[in-house]
């Protein structure tokens, strides 16, 4: 640890040493359990799944990205089958506020194969939450988009006086693919104590696309997580301890040349939550390191002969201090302090006998590190019974620096390698950003039926480390570079600006009379990014025999960019009565536009105009769904990236469950008449482009029974 990490640790323990104490003063509330963090959404109202839903998600996907992106304004990068990358708006990945328990989890590798919501499973998830619009200062830093925030199963306690003993466990298969997995979580506890194991797996072998696309090569994985955690009531509040670990040994990617093959992860976290007479205090700390493997499996040449090995290391810590303060009847302050800190280092070890990879350690980054100490004011005001606000101030600073890069060799087949390192290492890799952002957000209710709300932020999102230290200039190198899922090489640049987001967004929400009436919301937005971390073209990638591959390097750069477009959702009840039970229809629509300004073109990976139409029905122990989605054709695409067009398709899915006691049985069908279609940001099948030479889009997946239990005990 060197000694600007050292003393900024040594001032956030004298930051935090006080709280306790101050804790200790005052007369607590009878209210020591209360989430502190969930106080507003903020913004533009956000969209969840609860916990029954996930759980019957959770038989059709392993991929939590995958249940957000049914909402309005959300969607994804295909990439594995557990790790996806959200996108909200058409901003994607380090652009959005991803928090795993309130925690904000690094990406590992230089694809991206592990990202935030990997360290999750729907299995073992209790609340999904996804915030499209204006976000309010105290959801993070560091970030121009929406946000994501998950939460998985929480301690419970048993009533005054009582213990309590208890669990759910579940498991699944899927046809598609030949997938299962299953999940366990136990609680033991009295009033005062609460020990919880959540734990959870899941596999699959390669998935088949639909009609005649035949096996999608490189798209199966397993994966285990599991973690334990202690929870204590006390007069002062609320106590968590938990900690964890996650293994999955293989993961195929079928938009990336490489695959993971290893990824071991462990964490510890604790938590304080207590309520007070002069307000609520919230604080966290973490700690969780990452070991991440790539190479080729079977699909992409397996490692019989050494691969192609590609290790990387992470460490993240950090905490989170959150104190909200009634100022009077009507206004509550909001103060906040949080310091991230990541320590990353990625080399890939020589392969015996080969000329390109070796005889050296090809070393990509250094012993990175990326520090962010990040504070911030936030006034909530109720106005009246109609009027409210939130409005908010915030700093983030950060710290970036890495050590010196040395190429496989310094011989003719590494000249490209051999020169960039040279000048990466001459270079000042040290880098400092002061960013300001602020948001302010309303929400108006002229009557009953009539909800509106209104928001602006200026956002300020500082490059990750990937951006700035890739340095391989190599045509192998820049390609191992990159979570884009297009082919393409990628060159980092050590003098990118933070990009600078300014974003207007509303939401206009109507509704019916009574309780279960009709709603319509309609939410339209816009973004405008100065200093967008886009690419240039440095040259065309070609082959040992000089012939052109369709592939290009390009190097990450500021440019400008703009983002606009219209969410719709809404729902009509059809019915509900004792004999036919209850029905209802569901709509989700969304528009959205990417323009890159410097040159007039399309941004890359923008998802087209789609919609879904579900219809619920319930009777009884029985739960019925019949959903229809359809997405556009793909035809504004990003010429600099070579990104490929994709047509227009339609799903039907259906689904049925029933429950009775503690027992639920459910079938649900995928794509149920297997139609054929590629996926608009899947990217390009570099599976089949080792295997066979052939370049095609990715494949989408192909018709799938599901089948699911879970039992309450």
């Amino acid at each position: 640890m060197n000694k600007h990490i050292h003393a900024r640790l040594l001032a956030t323990v004298a930051l935090l040493s006080p709280v306790p104490a101050i804790a200790q003063q005052q007369q607590a509330t009878a209210l020591p359990t209360v989430d502190v963090t969930s106080e507003h959404t903020g913004g533009e109202a956000g969209e969840s799944r609860d916990r029954e839903r996930i759980a019957r998600d959770a038989v059709r996907t392993s991929d939590t990205a995958a249940i957000v992106r049914d909402l309005p304004g959300v969607s994804a990068y295909d990439a594995g089958g557990v790790a996806s990358l959200p996108v909200i708006r058409g901003l994607e990945a380090d652009r959005i506020a991803i928090l795993v328990d309130g925690v904000r989890i690094d990406d590992v590798c230089p694809n991206k194969m592990a990202p935030p919501l990997s360290f999750t499973d729907p299995q073992t998830v209790r609340t999904i939450s996804a915030l499209t619009g204006v976000t309010p200062v105290s959801l993070g830093g560091d970030t121009i988009g929406g946000a994501i925030s998950v939460e998985t199963l929480p301690s419970r306690f048993a009533a005054s006086g009582a213990t309590l003993f208890t669990g759910r466990a579940s498991a699944f298969y899927r046809s598609n693919g030949d997938g299962f997995g299953g999940a366990l979580s136990l609680t033991a506890a009295s009033d005062k104590l609460s020990l919880t194991y959540n734990g959870s797996y899941t596999q699959s072998a390669n998935y088949e696309g639909g009609g005649d696309d035949g096996v999608v090569r490189s798209s199966e994985y397993a994966k285990t997580d599991h973690a334990v955690a202690f929870a204590a009531r006390t007069d002062i509040g609320q106590f968590e301890l938990k900690a964890g670990f996650q293994r999955a040994p293989r993961e195929g990617f079928p938009n990336q040349y490489m695959d993971m093959t290893d990824n071991r992860s462990w964490f510890v976290s604790g938590r304080y939550r207590g309520v007070f007479d002069w307000g609520d205090a919230d604080l966290s700390v973490h700690y969780r390191d990452t070991d991440h493997e790539m190479n080729f499996l079977e699909d992409k040449g397996g490692t019989a002969n050494g691969g192609m090995p590609m290790l990387t290391e992470t460490h993240i810590a950090g905490y989170a201090l959150k104190l909200r303060f009634p100022l009077s009847v009507r206004d509550t302050l909001g103060i906040g302090s949080e310091f991230h800190h990541q320590w990353l280092d990625d080399h890939w070890p020589p392969v015996a006998g080969s000329m390109m990879m070796g005889p050296n350690t090809y070393v990509n980054i250094n012993a990175a590190t990326r520090d962010r100490l990040g504070s911030y004011l936030e006034w909530e005001r109720a106005w009246d019974g109609r009027l409210s606000t939130v409005i908010g101030i915030r700093q983030d600073r950060l710290w970036m620096n890495t050590g010196t890069v040395q190429p496989y060799s310094t011989g003719m087949m590494s000249m490209a390698d051999a020169a960039a390192a040279t000048a990466f290492n001459a270079a000042e890799r040290r880098r400092r950003d002061s960013n300001w952002s602020g948001s302010a957000i309303a929400r108006y209710a002229p009557s009953e039926r009539v909800a509106l709300e209104f928001g602006y932020a200026r956002k300020v999102r500082s490059p990750n480390i990937y951006e700035r230290y890739s340095w391989g200039r190599g045509s192998m190198s820049s390609r191992m570079i990159g979570w884009f899922g297009d082919g393409n090489g990628y060159v980092g640049k050590l003098d990118l600006a933070p990009e600078r987001a300014d974003t207007l967004s509303a939401a206009a929400t109507f509704s019916g009379a009574g309780e279960r009436s009709w709603t319509l919301r309609l939410a339209p937005y816009f973004t405008h990014v100065a200093d967008y971390v886009d690419v240039v073209r440095i040259k065309d990638l070609t082959d040992a025999m000089g012939r052109p591959t369709g592939f290009v390097q390009l190097q990450f750069a500021n440019g400008e960019a703009r983002f606009y477009g219209l969410d719709v959702s809404g729902t009509l009840p059809l019915w509900e009565n004792a004999r036919v039970g209850s029905a209802r229809l569901s709509l989700a629509a969304s528009w959205a536009q990417g323009d890159n300004l410097a040159d007039g073109g399309a941004l890359y990976h923008q998802m087209p105009f789609h919609a879904k139409l579900r219809f619920d029905h319930k009777l009884g122990g029985w739960e019925s769904h019949a959903a229809l989605a359809w997405v556009a054709d793909k035809t504004r695409v990003d010429a600099t990236r070579n990104e490929p067009r994709t047509d227009g398709y339609a799903l039907v899915n259906l689904g049925t469950s029933y429950g009775w006691s503690n027992l639920r049985l459910s079938l649900d069908v995928e794509n149920l008449l297997d139609a054929a279609y590629d996926l608009p940001l899947g990217g390009v099948s570099l599976g089949d482009y080792r295997a066979s030479g052939e370049v095609r889009r990715v494949p989408g997946r192909g018709r799938s029974v599901n089948l699911g239990m879970s039992v309450r005990f």
